[in-house]
């Protein structure tokens, strides 16, 4: 009966397996969704409702890459981002690419284009967001009268003007296809509100590329901007509210709602988000993932409840940026954690599809083109004029004044958030929205060349002297007749006789501890004789006696000014930076270290943070060493081998990166003083520590490596310095330096003047001047001949400089400073055995210095012997013009010394 029953469940098994794949047909409708993707045929590039991943991946990628590559030549004109998304968006949309038969179906069909809306708006939710953070409120207080004058006037006049021009479009435009019918009372206020809005983002890239934060100029439109952005979003809430209402009663009811709401969130959110901050560390700390989640939940919250009561979601998330709290930079953490995603995923999207709804070809009669003329005419000049105006009634000259106005004509992105609103509302057209989206596209274009053009930089450095009184409105200098020497000479001979008594130093992380050793010796001890702190309530006993120590600690030997530069990027965080500037110096750890080091070591020191393009750290640094009137300006070279501040292990040439060499080499030709190279090769005896490579198992039978290096509490027994001195100003400032570092008791130092016999100078020369006969033009052999003769005829007076310092020397100093003199017909190789003789004979536990001047002059005399001995470092030709030629050979000889390279302003 078993044996029979087998049979029979292999029979019914068979069947039901045979019917089931004669079933599993292509044509049968009982089959499964085909997984295979393209192995099965599908073709992703159709839209498929049920999995729309596949098309919005190839629209956002068209879309990025294609408003990236139109960034780059427009990056050159110093245009903002936004200008590029918009016209890749016009080219992708119907206004020409979109020509192209079957191309809008087959990349943008209009089946996909909500998905591709809802990511972009949710988008745009995080940037209002992004825009409510970087909107800080304390400019609007600390500057109200100058901020609402501006503001106010600069927004009365294009409104005005707006409201006139809206009656035409109202009855040109009004029976388009795609709008609604509307009153013209809102048709108006809408318009109005699209002509006297200003872009505040945009507004503030603009002032920090172009160096304005911090003028006069700057923060009174940064102030302006502010008062503006804020009614301006009042108003458009206001014409959203009226136009999504039913009647004027809910309208009203709409408005009170909002208003309830943004007070609710003022003063019970707001205290309550501050104890939470406050409570985990973050504004001390920065937002933990937690508060980054937290306040990511009240911006779409928020959105929610704006956008549910009838006023439009984008609100709800300026709002909540406008409550964040700004102290301890929290405001700036927050944005470095949403903003790349922001800016570089959701805005293009956004941004591309006002261009796929802009249609150029709807401008295609004569009374059309004449309105984009008028609203391009209203939008720019109302703005300007009003701007101007309220400038100088707030004091300004006029040129400052034109500036401030045609900055405030900035429409930018919110004009196009604006326009999308009015869109989206039905409010506009599609041939009105893209008469507006051609008047905000030419006039944020238009803002940077005329800012620049209308205040350049040698004009506000006028201005400023002009407000200073130190000179007339045509240039001339004020001067008293004691003191009518021309400032050139009066540099001059202050770098003839003075010593250092300001230095500007490039703060750079990874060479601090050089800098911070360097700097050092310039410090003066206050007194030989240990005093001890007495109470307050007793110091009346002891008057006397801490008035004569009072009276010598007012001794002060030098001011050193830090300056850490940062790059200015176009992240919003990089922006707020700029913005909170002084706040950002009180933070910086760079700028800590230095002010706490001047502290311990008695220096006055003063340090400072500034965000500027990295094209601009030359300009920047040279404009503040003059701004200081610094005597020296301190550069270090660059431990990581690149402009990074943050030391690479692997670095094997730090001085084949051409981006720093360039920076050094534009600072050495723009300085107004003389300036210092310090190559920092263990001079502070910084010893690298690497981590152990090798895995050490413990008690808990986990391998870790063993990371308990300890320095060693090495007390550095002193400085050497070695200084050759050929002749020449560079080698005037250079020695000159060498004996003010001298004066500190743990210096030493070797100054060793190198002649060379009058018949290998012109040996040399005939050489020079023949090889450059025979493979230069004649004006650069004549040029070489000019540099050789110039120093032959100049080697009196310079070895009589050298003569005149040695005699005069300090008794002082007469233990620790040897001068000596080499008469050598090569002097590359001369100097360099004797370098390398000294540094090898110093004490091991010092730093060596090896302090020379620039020498440019005569780099000709210096190169003919510099190719007989290898050198293990050859510098890249900008390095080389930076450093020279002696430069280079002792970094190739003498590897551990440190190098100070002296460059005269002369």
């Amino acid at each position: 009966m078993a044996s029979a029953a087998i049979p029979t469940v292999t029979r019914v098994v068979t069947q039901v397996v045979t019917q089931t794949v004669a079933s599993a047909t292509p044509s049968s409708t009982q089959r499964a969704t085909p997984q295979g993707g393209i192995l099965e045929g599908s073709n992703p590039s159709i839209y498929d409702p049920k999995n729309p991943i596949f098309i919005f991946v190839i629209q956002a990628g068209i879309i990025l890459i294609f408003c990236r590559l139109l960034h780059y030549p427009l990056s050159k004109l110093r245009q903002p981002r936004v200008i590029a998304e918009v016209i890749g968006g016009v080219i992708l949309g119907p206004s020409a690419m979109g020509h192209i038969p079957g191309f809008t179906n087959a990349i943008f069909p209009a089946t996909s284009i909500p998905n591709l809306t809802l990511v972009a708006n949710l988008g745009l939710v995080l940037f209002l967001f992004l825009v409510g953070l970087e909107v800080d409120l304390r400019y609007l207080v600390s500057n109200w009268r100058v901020a609402i004058t501006v503001g106010a006037l600069g927004m009365a006049l294009p409104f005005g003007m707006g409201c006139a021009i809206a009656y035409g479009l109202y009855n040109q435009f009004r029976d388009d296809p795609g709008t609604v019918p509307i009153s013209f009372g809102v048709y108006m206020l809408f318009v109005a509100v699209a002509m006297a809005i200003t872009a505040f983002p945009v507004l503030c890239r603009i002032l920090t590329e172009l160096k304005l934060l911090q003028t006069p100029v700057g923060v009174i439109v940064l102030s302006a901007g502010v008062s503006n952005d804020l009614v301006g979003w009042i108003l458009l809430a206001l014409c959203v509210a009226l136009v999504n209402a039913g009647s004027g009663l809910t309208a009203l009811w709409v408005l009170l709602v909002c208003v309830g709401y943004i007070l609710f969130l003022a003063f019970a959110i707001r205290p309550g988000f501050l104890w939470i901050l406050r409570r985990s560390g973050s504004l001390q700390n920065g937002p933990t993932q937690s508060i980054v989640a937290l306040t990511l939940i009240m911006v779409l919250a928020s959105a929610f409840f704006t956008g549910v009561i009838g006023v439009h979601p984008i609100f709800g998330g300026f709002v909540i940026g406008l409550i964040c709290p700004h102290e301890g930079g929290f405001a700036i953490k927050i944005t470095e954690k949403v903003e790349d995603l922001v800016a570089v995923l959701f805005l293009p999207l956004y941004f591309a599809l006002s261009g796929l709804s802009t249609n150029l070809g709807l401008l295609n009669n004569g009374i059309t083109w004449a309105y984009v003329i008028g609203v391009v005419s209203v939008a720019f000049f109302t703005k300007v004029i009003g701007g101007t105006v309220a400038a100088k009634l707030n004091g300004l000259v006029w040129r400052e004044s034109f500036t401030i106005g045609a900055l405030m004509s900035c429409k930018g992105l919110v004009e196009l958030i604006v326009l999308n609103i009015g869109l989206q509302a039905k409010i506009l057209s599609t041939r009105t929205f893209t008469i507006f989206v051609v008047m905000a596209l030419i006039t944020t274009f238009a803002t940077t060349p005329l800012t620049t053009a209308l205040y350049p930089r040698w004009y506000q450095i006028k201005i400023e002297a002009w407000k200073r009184g130190e000179i007339d409105w045509d240039g001339n200098r004020l001067t008293n007749d004691e003191n009518s020497m021309d400032p050139d000479e009066t540099s001059m001979a202050k770098a003839e006789s003075a010593d250092v008594g300001k230095i500007l130093t490039y703060l750079r992380l990874d060479s601090m501890p050089g800098v911070l050793a360097l700097v050092s010796l310039f410090s003066k001890p206050i007194s030989t004789i240990a005093v001890s702190r007495v109470h307050h309530t007793k110091q009346e006993s002891r008057s006397s006696e801490d008035s004569d120590v009072a009276g010598f600690s007012a001794v002060r030997p030098v001011q050193i000014y830090g300056l850490h530069l940062m790059e200015l990027t176009d992240r919003a965080s990089s922006v707020m930076s700029v913005a909170e500037i002084d706040e950002y110096t009180l933070r910086d750890p760079v700028v800590n270290t230095f002010r706490t080091f001047g502290q311990l070591r008695n220096i006055p020191v003063s340090g400072q943070v500034m965000v500027v393009p990295e094209a601009s750290y030359a300009t920047t640094l040279v404009d503040k060493a003059s701004d200081v009137s610094a005597d020296v300006l301190l550069i270090p070279w660059t431990l990581s081998g690149t402009m990074s501040e943050y030391e690479i292990e692997d670095s094997t040439n730090r001085f084949a990166n051409g981006a720093f060499s360039h920076f050094v080499v534009s600072s050495l030709s723009r300085a107004p003083c003389n300036t210092a190279i310090f190559v920092d090769n263990g001079f502070s005896n910084k010893k690298k520590a690497k981590a152990s490579q090798v895995l050490s198992r413990t008690i808990s039978a986990i391998s870790t490596r063993d990371m308990q290096h300890f320095s060693t509490a090495t007390t550095n027994k002193g400085y050497h310095i070695y200084m050759p001195y050929i002749g020449s100003d560079d080698d005037k400032a250079a020695i000159r330096l060498v004996l003010q570092l001298a004066r500190d008791i743990k210096v030493t130092a070797t100054i060793v003047q190198f002649e060379l016999p009058e018949a290998t100078v012109a040996s040399l020369q005939g050489t020079q001047d023949q090889d450059q006969l025979s493979s230069a033009p004649t004006s650069a052999s004549s040029k070489n001949r000019v540099r050789t003769t110039t120093y032959n005829a100049a080697s009196d007076r310079y070895s009589g400089f050298f003569s005149t310092v040695r005699d005069s020397l300090p008794s002082a100093l007469a233990s620790r400073v040897i001068f000596e003199t080499v008469l050598s017909s090569s002097p590359y190789q001369t100097i360099m055995k004797k370098i390398k003789d000294d540094v090898e004979h110093s004490p091991k536990d010092s730093g060596d210095l090896i302090v020379l001047g620039r020498n440019s002059a005569i780099d000709t005399i210096l190169s003919a012997g510099s190719g007989d001995g290898a050198s293990a470092v050859l510098l890249e030709s900008e390095a080389k013009q930076g450093l020279g030629v002696l430069a280079e050979g002792i970094l190739g000889h003498v590897p551990k010394a440190s190098l100070l390279v002296v460059r005269s302003s002369r």
